[in-house]
């Protein structure tokens, strides 16, 4: 009977703490699974926010450095597109000025052969030009028609005399060689042409040589 009771005795105090700790651990359990719930069922985790912001942030600026690209590229897209175009109009008109003035030494070469058509007609003794049966006559007819025949033959190819008697002087097109008195006509004028000047499609292959009018000094 003792022994019963004093083994009953030491059973008790252990069973109240075995039900103790249950509880207290049941408690614990429920509180976990209330939180763990509860954080299921609540907002996000505010740290998550700063992470969707910097993925927003990124991605925007990723846009922003195409778009840049893209500009720079159009950009010099467009000025290969001009550059080229240029070229292109600068080797036409080389192209195209060739052609024109490619004959400009070879003219400045027949035009001196004009020269001597022209002074050799103009040399002409008068007495003997008037005489029909002249044979002088019949060869400064056949000079002037292959003065005349070479002069249409420059017109063909854009080469052309200038007739500057009477017009404004100009340095680009005329060469002064002399001065005259003006006798009526207007000072800075020409007056008279020594040496016929050539054009050849508007560009000055040579000069003439002019006398300018002035006025004279008493």
């Amino acid at each position: 009977m003792a022994a019963g009771r004093s083994v009953r005795s030491c059973i008790h105090p252990l069973l109240r703490r075995l039900r103790s700790d249950r509880g207290l651990y049941f408690a614990f359990s429920t509180a976990a699974q209330q939180r763990s719930t509860g954080d299921d069922c609540g907002p996000e985790d505010p740290r998550d926010e700063p992470k969707h912001l910097l993925d927003d942030n990124t991605s925007e600026h990723k846009t922003v450095k195409l778009e840049e690209q893209v500009h720079a590229l159009t950009e010099r897209y467009q000025k290969a597109l001009a550059d080229s175009e240029n070229v292109r109009r600068r080797t036409q008109k080389f192209v195209e000025d060739a052609k024109l003035f490619g004959i400009q030494s070879f003219c400045k070469d027949l035009v001196e052969v004009a020269d001597i058509l022209e002074k050799t007609t103009e040399s002409t003794i008068e007495g003997e030009y008037n005489d029909p049966d002249s044979a002088l006559k019949k060869i400064c007819e056949g000079l002037r028609l292959v003065e005349s025949r070479l002069q249409s033959i420059f017109t063909k190819h854009g080469l052309q005399k200038m007739n500057p008697i009477g017009g404004k002087y100009d340095p680009y097109d005329h060469e002064i060689v002399c001065h005259v008195p003006a006798e009526g006509r207007k000072p800075g004028t020409v007056a008279l042409v020594t040496l016929n000047g050539y054009k050849l499609h508007g560009r000055t292959v040579r000069h003439a040589q002019v006398g300018v009018a002035v006025e004279s000094q008493e």
